[in-house]
C-alpha cells in the first residue's frame, strides 16, 4: 500500500499513528481533520481513532469536543462492530473531568456507560472516587467504592492509594490504616506511591516515628525511593525540626544518585528558615542554583520572608533582585512577606504602594494578600483605606473566607461599627460559618464596652453553631467578668465548664485571683484560690507563684510563707521569680531584714538572682531611707555582673530625691540620660517638684 508521511500506511493503523503523535503534541484539532482525509480514502476510522480523539480534547481541557465525538459515536453505525463507545471511551471522558474537578459531569458519564450496558473497569471506578474525594465526598466514595466490590471489581493498588491519602490528609488516621490492612489481605502489593502517600500522611499527623518506620518498612521491601518519596520524607523532618536528620537524607539521596528537586530543596531551605538558620538556608539556595534546580516563588517568598523576620532587610532585598534577574516573576509569597514586614512595623503606606505597584505589574494578589493588606490598614488607623480594600475583595469577586471576615470584624468592632444581628447577617451573606475567632472578637468587644450582658448571650449562641468555648474565650470572658466586678459570675461559669471538662489554667487563676486582691482580704483570695483547685485547676509552679504574688502585693507575707512550704512540699522549688515576689512582700511591708535574710537563703540555695531581685532591694532599702544599704546592694550587684537598667536609676534618683540629696539625685539622673535611658514620669516630677521648692 501506498505511504505518506514517511513511512506510514495509508490505512486506519496509519491514520491512528498519525492522529496519536497530534495528540501527544497538543495538536488534536489537526488529528481530528485527518478524519476527513480517512473518508475520502475510504478508510472508516474505529474505535480506537475516536478514543484517541476523545482522551486528546479531554488532555487539553476541551471537553465540549470531546462529548460531541462522543455523542457522534454513539449516534454512528458502519455496522463494523468497533463502532460502539466502549469502557475506554467514556473513563477517557470521566478521568479528563475529574481531572478538572468537574465531578458532576464525570458521574452523569458514568452513569450513561451503565445505562448503556457498558461495564466499568477499576480504572474508572479509581477515576471516579479519586474525584469524589478530591471534592470532600467521602461518603459516595465510600459507596462506590463497595459497588465496585459487589460487582466483582477488584480495586488496586491506585484505588487504595487515593483513598489512603484522602483519609491522612483529613487527620483519619486509623481509617487510613484500616485500608492499609485490606490491601495486605487483598494481596496487593505496596508500592512507591503507596509508602510515600503514608509517610508524607502520617508525618502531617504528627505521627513522626509512625512515619520514619514506614519509610524503614519501604526499603526492606527492596523498593526504590524516588525523589518524591524523599521530599516527603525531608518535608516531614523538617516540619519537626530535625535538621541534622534532613542533612544525612540529602545525604543518601547523594550516595543512591536520586536528584534532589525544587520541592525537595525549597523544603529544606524553610525547615532552616523556621529553625532560625538563615546561613544554612540561603547556603542551600546557592547549592540548589550551581546544580541547575532554579528555585520557584516559594523557595524565594519563605526565604525572603524569613530575612524580614529576622531583621535582615539587606539581605531580603537582595534576594528579591536575585529572583528577578533569575527570571522568577513577582508573586504571592513574596508580597505576603513584605506585606506582613510593613503591617509589623506599622508601615502600611509603603505597603500600599508595593501592593498597587505589584497589581500595575501584573500580579493578581490573593485572598490571603488582601486580608493581610486590609489587617494592617485597620491596626494602622487607616479604616478608610482598609474599608476600601474589603470593597476590593467584593468588587474582583476574590470572596471572603472567615480569616478575611474576622479581620473586617476586628476593625470594625474597633471603629464601634457594629452590632451582633448585622454581623450575623454578614456572615450568612457570605455564606460562612463563625468560628473561634469570631466569636471571641465579639465576646472581647462586648467585655471592654461593659455589655457583660451581650458578652454571655454570645457565649450561650456558640453551641448552636456547633463551635465549643475554647481556651481563650474562657480567659476573655472570665477577664471580661473579673473587671467588671462580677466575680462571682465568673466563678459559675468556671465551675459549669469544670463539670464538662474543661478546667481553670494559671491565666484564668491570675485573672480571679487579681480581682480577688481588691477586695484587700486573705480569707478570700484564698478562697477563690481553693475554689479554682476544686474545679481541676492543676497545682503547678506558676499557679504557686502567682498567689504568692498576690498576697505579697497586699502586704500579706505570712500567708504567702505558708504558701511557699506548701509549694515546697509539694515538689516544687522555689526559683527566682517565687524569691522576687517574697522579697518584694517584704520590703512594701516594711520588713526590710527579712527581705535581705530571704535574699540571703536565695543564694545559699544557688537560686540565682537577677536584676530585678537587686531594684527590688535598692527600693525597699530607699523607702526606708537606708542609704547605707544602697552602696553595698550596688558593689554586689556589679560584682555579679548586673548592669544597672532604667529602673535601677529611677529608684536611686527618686530615692536620693526623698530624702533630700539633690546633689546626688541631679548626678544620677544626668548619669542615666548619658546611659541613653529614659527616665519615668513618676521620676521627672519628683525633681522638677524639688526644684520648685
Amino acid at each position: 500500500m501506498e505511504t505518506f508521511c514517511g513511512n506510514v500506511n495509508r490505512d486506519v493503523v496509519g491514520f491512528n499513528t498519525l492522529i496519536n503523535g497530534y495528540c501527544k503534541a497538543g495538536e488534536v484539532n489537526n488529528g481530528l481533520r485527518l478524519i476527513e482525509s480517512m473518508v475520502k480514502d475510504g478508510v472508516l476510522p474505529d474505535i480506537i481513532t475516536y478514543n484517541t480523539l476523545i482522551n486528546g480534547f479531554c488532555e487539553i481541557g476541551d471537553f465540549d469536543s470531546a462529548k460531541n465525538l462522543m455523542d457522534n459515536l454513539l449516534n454512528f453505525d458502519n455496522g463494523s462492530g468497533y463502532d460502539k463507545a466502549n469502557h475506554i471511551t467514556y473513563t477517557s471522558l470521566i478521568s479528563g473531568y475529574c481531572k478538572q474537578n468537574q465531578t458532576e459531569e464525570a458521574l452523569a458519564v458514568y452513569k450513561e456507560m451503565i445505562a448503556n450496558g457498558i461495564e466499568s473497569d477499576v480504572v474508572t471506578h479509581s477515576c471516579i472516587i479519586n474525584g469524589l474525594l478530591k471534592s470532600g465526598r467521602l461518603a459516595e466514595a465510600k459507596n462506590l467504592f463497595h459497588e465496585m466490590v459487589r460487582n466483582g471489581v477488584d480495586p488496586n493498588h491506585v484505588t487504595y492509594t487515593n483513598l489512603v491519602d484522602f483519609c491522612l490528609k483529613n487527620r483519619s488516621v486509623m481509617a487510613a490504616f484500616s485500608l492499609q490492612s485490606q490491601m495486605v489481605v487483598r494481596g496487593i502489593k505496596f508500592d512507591v506511591v503507596v509508602f510515600t502517600a503514608l509517610i508524607d500522611g502520617l508525618f502531617k499527623n504528627g505521627r513522626t516515628k509512625e512515619a520514619e518506620d514506614m519509610f524503614r518498612n519501604l526499603l526492606e521491601y527492596n523498593l526504590v525511593p524516588n525523589c518524591t518519596t524523599y521530599s516527603a520524607l525531608i518535608n516531614g523532618l523538617c516540619k519537626i525540626g530535625d535538621m541534622k536528620g534532613v542533612g544525612s537524607v540529602l545525604q543518601q539521596m547523594a550516595e543512591k544518585n536520586v536528584l534532589p528537586n525544587v520541592v525537595t530543596y525549597s523544603s529544606v531551605i524553610n525547615g532552616y528558615v523556621k529553625s532560625g538558620m538563615l546561613e544554612e538556608a540561603i547556603n542551600i539556595l546557592w547549592k540548589m542554583i550551581c546544580e541547575n534546580v532554579m528555585p520557584n516563588a516559594f523557595t524565594y517568598g519563605s526565604l525572603i520572608d524569613g530575612c524580614l523576620k529576622a531583621g535582615q532587610k539587606e539581605t531580603a532585598a537582595g534576594l528579591y533582585e536575585d529572583m528577578k534577574k533569575r527570571g522568577v516573576e513577582n508573586n504571592i509569597f513574596v508580597l505576603d512577606a513584605f506585606t506582613n514586614n510593613l503591617k509589623k512595623e506599622g508601615m502600611m503606606d509603603e505597603a500600599e504602594t508595593l501592593f498597587q505597584d505589584s497589581i500595575s505589574n501584573g500580579l493578581l494578589p490573593d485572598r490571603v494578600n488582601y486580608t493581610n493588606l486590609m489587617d494592617g490598614l485597620f491596626k494602622a488607623g487607616k479604616e478608610s483605606s482598609a474599608l476600601k480594600v474589603a470593597e476590593e475583595i467584593t468588587a474582583k469577586n476574590i470572596g471572603f473566607d472567615i480569616v478575611t471576615f474576622n479581620a473586617l470584624l476586628n476593625g470594625l468592632l474597633k471603629l464601634g461599627q457594629y452590632d451582633v444581628q448585622s454581623i450575623y447577617t454578614g456572615l450568612q451573606k457570605f455564606d460562612l460559618a463563625p468560628d473561634h475567632a469570631t466569636f471571641n472578637t465579639l465576646i472581647k468587644a462586648c467585655c471592654r464596652e461593659g455589655k457583660l450582658d451581650d458578652a454571655l448571650k454570645i457565649w450561650n449562641e456558640m453551641k448552636s453553631y456547633g463551635v465549643k468555648p475554647n481556651l481563650i474565650t474562657c480567659n476573655i470572658l472570665t477577664e471580661g467578668l473579673c473587671e467588671s466586678g462580677e466575680v462571682d459570675k465568673a466563678m459559675e461559669l468556671l465551675n459549669e465548664l469544670s463539670i464538662s471538662g474543661f478546667y481553670p489554667t494559671a491565666v484564668i487563676h491570675k485573672t480571679v485571683l487579681k480581682a480577688a486582691s481588691e477586695t484587700k482580704r486573705a480569707d478570700v483570695i484564698l478562697s477563690m484560690h481553693e475554689k479554682l483547685v476544686s474545679m481541676g485547676l492543676n497545682l503547678n509552679l506558676d499557679v504557686y507563684q502567682n498567689l504568692i504574688n498576690v498576697l505579697c502585693g497586699q502586704k500579706m507575707t505570712r500567708k504567702a510563707t505558708s504558701v511557699l512550704q506548701e509549694m515546697r512540699e509539694a515538689g516544687f522549688l522555689a526559683d527566682t521569680v517565687t524569691y522576687n515576689a517574697l522579697i518584694r512582700g517584704h520590703c512594701r511591708s516594711s520588713h526590710l531584714d527579712k527581705a535581705f535574710a530571704l535574699y540571703s537563703r536565695m543564694l545559699t540555695e544557688r537560686v540565682s538572682p537577677n536584676i530585678t531581685t537587686y531594684n527590688i532591694l535598692l527600693g525597699g532599702s530607699t523607702e526606708s531611707r537606708s542609704m547605707d544599704k544602697v552602696s553595698d546592694i550596688l558593689s554586689e550587684m556589679k560584682e555579679r555582673g548586673f548592669i544597672p537598667n532604667s529602673t535601677t536609676y529611677d529608684v536611686l534618683v527618686s530615692g536620693y530625691g526623698k530624702i533630700g540629696n539633690k546633689k546626688e539625685s541631679i548626678r544620677l539622673y544626668c548619669e542615666m540620660i548619658t546611659k541613653g535611658f529614659v527616665p519615668r514620669l513618676s521620676t521627672y516630677n519628683l525633681l522638677v517638684n524639688d526644684f520648685a521648692k
